[in-house]
């Protein structure tokens, strides 16, 4: 079985895609070393500056300037090799930032919670390849057949996120049930969406590789899905217990400690059902004790403060801090199985282990 993957011309060691986790929780420390360590090192657009001293005054001159800063600190710390930005589609400045992250010179940008239908767009003419973050063989042919009727375009690659992936998820309520979860493993989801990717293959003469992801904790799994067809693996919570994760301890804590019962589907005001770790602030959100009173941040098209159940912004921030007390933690459904903060270098060594043995 390969150890490595490349997007175009970008080339990796391990076939590992970090996933772009906000506010920051991966920002250049994390994602830096995920790359220099030969895996493919990814920051979240999300609110980046929200630690800038300017960010209250003006948020978006911080987080403008947060992303090139991170930018510039994750190329240095990786030696200069490939870094990802993750931009939500949902987001209000969505297209600014996919601008923005052009003008600074990241290498791929991953687009989902939404469809990135423009963003062949938003980058033409650039260097920056383009991913498009899907959870169904059916959204897969929309975005490609879109992107090929009106600008012929094809991905770079695509990102494939499963059923058990944390934070925002692209599946109904009904999807994630325990009975339709046992129906739409991650495998038996890839071999679907490599039938709407080879005939656009066909049409641009290049490959366009598969990074497939959603509760992938152990070698086990990243062995199984590469086995289904996948090019690479895309690992979230595995990546926020390792001591260069960006966020605070407590987070980080939490997913060690968390058990499998705290879990849970939550609703959130981008309009998604999403995946977190149970805490008093939700038990609140659920009694409807956490209604903002105003839109501090503005950070989602789709949320109204006046009918959201809470400022998921605020709720983030509050998180990555470590003020669980007023905010929460995103984490895949299998972050129960993680019960140690170890090193990047460690974690991505353990991941591939398996990789090397014959097959």
């Amino acid at each position: 079985m390969k150890t490595q993957f490349n997007i175009g011309n970008l080339e990796f060691s391990k076939p590992i895609v970090q996933g772009g986790m906000g506010i920051g929780i991966s920002l250049s420390r994390l994602a830096g070393n995920v790359s220099k360590f030969g895996g493919l090192g990814v920051l979240s657009a999300v609110e980046m500056g929200s630690d800038y001293p300017n960010y209250q005054k003006n948020p978006r001159e911080a987080n403008r300037q947060a992303m090139a800063d991170h930018f510039k600190r994750a190329k240095e710390i990786s030696g200069n090799r490939p870094i990802g930005l993750n931009i939500m589609v949902a987001l209000t400045q969505y297209e600014q930032l996919v601008k923005d992250a052009v003008q600074t010179g990241y290498d791929i940008i991953f687009a989902g919670a939404g469809l990135p239908l423009t963003l062949p767009e938003l980058t033409r003419n650039s260097l920056t390849k383009i991913a498009p973050i899907i959870s169904s063989k059916r959204v897969a042919k929309l975005i490609l057949k879109h992107w090929w009727r009106h600008y012929e375009v094809a991905p770079d690659a695509i990102v494939l996120e499963g059923p058990l992936a944390g934070g925002h998820l692209g599946f109904k309520n009904e999807d994630l049930t325990p009975e339709r979860l046992a129906e739409q493993t991650l495998p038996s989801l890839i071999s679907g969406v490599l039938e709407e990717i080879k005939p656009y293959e066909d049409l641009v003469g290049r490959h366009i590789p598969l990074i497939a992801g959603g509760g992938i904790t152990t070698a086990a799994d990243v062995r199984e899905t590469l086995a289904a067809g996948a090019d690479a693996v895309q690992i979230g919570s595995r990546f926020v217990a390792t001591e260069e994760c960006d966020a605070s301890q407590a987070f980080k804590e939490a997913i060690v400690n968390a058990q499998k019962t705290d879990i849970e589907i939550i609703v959130s005001p981008a309009g998604l059902p999403g995946r977190a770790i149970h805490n008093r602030f939700l038990e609140e959100v659920k009694a409807g004790l956490r209604h903002p009173k105003n839109c501090p941040i503005n950070c989602i098209k789709s949320c109204d403060y006046k009918t959201a159940p809470y400022c998921i912004g605020l709720a983030l921030i509050a998180g990555k801090e470590g003020d669980l007390e007023n905010g929460y933690v995103f984490s895949g459904a299998n972050a129960y199985k993680i019960d140690e903060i170890t090193t990047v270098e460690t974690l991505m060594n353990e991941l591939t282990k398996e990789l090397y043995l014959s097959t």
